[in-house]
């Protein structure tokens, strides 16, 4: 990976149309001075480009410059980043490129897209080099992964595999899949209720199913038959969910789909999937950049950085910090 320091003029002349330039083989890292760059709303990034454009020494703000991917607002920020880039090039890249397109896209066509993306890298260097280091694991069958119950016209959803924090499998997704497409042909059912059983709401896709498919082509097609994001966000104007503990990758993608999320005081939210050389791949390119943006979304991607439920409700990634009706079942 190559580090460029630019001016934001340069900037400018290089995201001319047909003057960007860029590596496609190890990206380029542009880092431009947002200071110097006050003032000037500067060119939209074109979505092909491959360099990933950091705007170095700007607060998060609710409208960062639309010149850049992502903002670093300390040199430790900017640390973090270019050692993921360094990490996942090909994953990071391809993150920012499918950002790029976030504004524009209807949430089908964001899910298919994503999918794509994601199931390419399934296959790639840097997906391979993680799980080459980390085997998967045979687990015993769960027996009930989700639990639904109904009271009246509402109906409670309650994620049920607490001994892996609420890791989301394939029996999991089916379940959920299940219940929602339930929801879809009821309209006596007035409100969705969604929860985790145990220390967290959910840590995230289950590891040990990573790149269980042979071929990309069939993961996703697979990816789009069995979407849990596009059955939820069919329901979204009916469903709160409530997490808690850790929300990470798709337990945080899923959620933010919904008309209201709301989070407990101890939750701790991020996007880890660069880390393994994936893409967010539950909806999460779709989902996120809704409520903060395609900046934040990259921050959390490209940062590794976790946030904090304040933090997440200042951004609009949550719309409430709520501590549980009642105590939750940590067994």
């Amino acid at each position: 990976m190559r580090i460029v320091e630019l001016e934001f003029d340069e900037l400018t002349r290089r995201l001319e149309p047909g003057l960007e330039e860029s590596s496609f083989t190890v990206p380029d890292l542009w880092v431009v001075s947002a200071e110097r760059a006050r003032g000037s709303t500067g060119s939209d990034i074109p979505s092909r480009l491959g360099a990933i454009i950091v705007a170095r020494g700007s607060e998060h703000a609710s409208d960062p410059p639309r010149w850049c991917d992502v903002v670093a607002s300390s040199a430790d920020e900017l640390d973090d980043m270019i050692a993921m880039i360094a990490r996942s090039p090909r994953a990071s890249t391809m993150l920012c490129q499918v950002l790029r397109q976030s504004p524009n896209r209807l949430i089908d066509d964001g899910l298919l897209l994503e999918s794509a993306v994601y199931s390419t890298l399934q296959t790639g260097p840097e997906f391979g080099s993680w799980r080459s280091r980390r085997p998967p694991r045979r687990r015993l069958v769960d027996a009930e992964p989700v639990i639904v119950e109904r009271d009246g016209a509402r109906l409670m959803i309650t994620l049920n595999r607490p001994e892996v924090h609420n890791a989301l499998n394939s029996a999991m997704r089916d379940a959920l899949i299940e219940a929602y497409r339930l929801v879809a042909l009821d309209a006596s059912i007035e409100l969705v209720e969604v929860r985790g059983r145990g220390p967290s709401f959910s840590s995230g896709g289950d590891l040990d199913e990573f790149g269980s498919f042979v071929d990309p082509a069939s993961a996703h097609l697979v990816r789009l038959h069995a979407s849990l994001a596009h059955h939820l966000a069919v329901i979204a104007h009916r469903v709160h969910v409530a997490v808690h503990g850790v929300a990470l990758g798709s337990g945080i993608e899923l959620p933010a789909f919904a008309a209201r999320v709301t989070a407990s005081s101890n939750t701790e939210i991020g996007l880890p999937e660069l880390g393994i050389g994936l893409i967010p791949g539950a909806g999460g390119t779709v989902s996120i950049p809704r409520r903060i943006g395609r900046h934040r979304t990259a921050w959390l991607a490209l940062s590794g950085r976790r946030i904090d439920a304040t933090t997440a409700m200042n951004w609009g990634l949550i719309d409430a910090v709520e501590e549980p009706a009642g105590p939750v079942d940590t067994s």
